[in-house]
């Protein structure tokens, strides 16, 4: 079959690799037909972790279910299926508490596995022809039968639709409140699109690329250009001098202002700036124990300086960590099939799996347009 490989920082090439292949009877395997490149995988593709080479990539996944193990129940032939990012097995403690991100059984010594991913596991990507995966009863979510008609949309439960839904819930939003959303990326809009479709009275969204931008106001929310002003600044002056109900972090450890410089802590101090006092900020963005490509010792180790005292003397909460995609992907694929939502809205590009290496360089370089890319690998 034919995959994405990655050989190192900012290289990638699609090859020819041994077809994926049903290891135990709880797996199925699943023909692509849809998978994403995510804004995580460009951490990996700048060399920002220690991804090994020949890892496939791809965590964001769907398609058609081709062949099933002796001991899957549920998932029949011909099913279309979304695909968590994160791989659960169903039965241990933390699965069996909704918190499918940290199972106990699919990376042995860690919490936590997903496809094509640094430090999750062995487990190959999606953009390839074929995948296989695990426990499949339990991680399959089996789509309505428009999943064809709207595999765009149905595409984004495998991750970024869930992982916006998380950050505000993460956030303890309610109805009627204001939302401030760091990060204008396709998680970012999704919080923001989240914010609005559980009632949100007002939701902001930083960032300061025009396109990004652009969608943000599709979505519902007020654009807040941070290279034209302090972001929190301008948060407090659109509510009364208070601050946001509550705040979603969708930026992570390479955070960087309007001029460039990295600064892996700015958008959480900001937050603490534009939060209320006794508001709630939900951290979806991702941050690492590790990152060689850190500015200094401390960031390269993961530890980040935070304005611990701002916080701390506002009563302000932080959520961390990410989504257990099963505990919302079902709902938000009904909100899909009943026309409530339609989360597509961001996609600018879709291309074939042979377009990757270029569509990776082209969504690494952040060039006007580029927002958010999806794979067709059975077209």
């Amino acid at each position: 079959m034919k995959a994405l490989v990655y050989e190192g920082p900012r290289s990638v090439s699609v090859k020819d690799v041994p077809d994926a292949e049903i290891k135990k009877p709880t797996d199925v395997l699943v023909r692509i037909t849809t998978t994403n490149i995510c804004g995580s995988d460009l951490h990996m593709y700048e060399g920002r972790t220690g991804l090994e080479s020949g890892k496939i990539l791809g965590h964001e996944n769907m398609g058609e279910v081709v062949e099933v193990g002796a001991g899957v129940d549920r998932v029949q032939v011909g099913d279309q299926v979304s695909l968590p990012f994160n791989i659960g097995c169903g039965f241990c403690e933390n699965c069996e508490r909704g918190n499918t991100g940290f199972c106990l059984t699919v990376n042995p010594g860690t919490a936590g596995g997903a496809y094509g991913f640094y430090g999750m596991g062995p487990y190959a990507g999606g953009q390839a022809e074929l995948l296989r995966v695990p426990y499949a009863d339990f991680n399959c979510l089996i789509l309505p039968e428009d999943a064809q008609d709207k595999q765009n949309d149905y595409t984004m439960l495998s991750d970024i639709f869930p992982t916006g839904w998380h950050a505000t819930e993460l956030a303890g939003m309610r109805p009627g409140e204001s939302v401030a959303v760091y990060g204008g990326g396709p998680v970012g809009i999704m919080a923001a699109y989240s914010a609005v479709i559980r009632g949100a009275s007002q939701v902001f969204v930083v960032d300061r690329h025009p396109d990004r931008l652009k969608l943000a106001e599709r979505a519902g929310a007020v654009a807040i250009d941070d290279s034209q002003g302090d972001p929190a600044q301008q948060i407090l002056d659109l509510t009364d001098g208070v601050g946001a109900d509550r705040g979603c972090e969708c930026v992570g450890y390479q955070a960087h202002d309007a001029q460039g410089n990295e600064n892996p802590s700015m958008t959480l101090n900001s937050l603490f700036q534009a939060v209320r006092p006794t508001g709630k900020i939900g951290v979806v963005g991702l941050f690492l124990p590790g990152d060689p490509g850190g500015k200094d010792a401390d960031a390269q180790a993961g530890r980040y300086p935070i304005d611990y005292g701002t916080t701390w003397f506002k009563g302000q909460g932080i959520g961390n960590g990410q989504a257990n995609v099963k505990n919302y992907n079902r709902q938000l694929a009904q909100l899909i099939h009943r026309d409530k939502a339609k989360p597509s809205f961001i996609v600018s590009h879709e291309l074939s799996l042979a377009d990757a290496p270029a569509a990776y360089q082209s969504f690494d370089d952040r060039l006007e347009g580029w927002t958010k890319v999806l794979l067709k690998p059975a077209a």
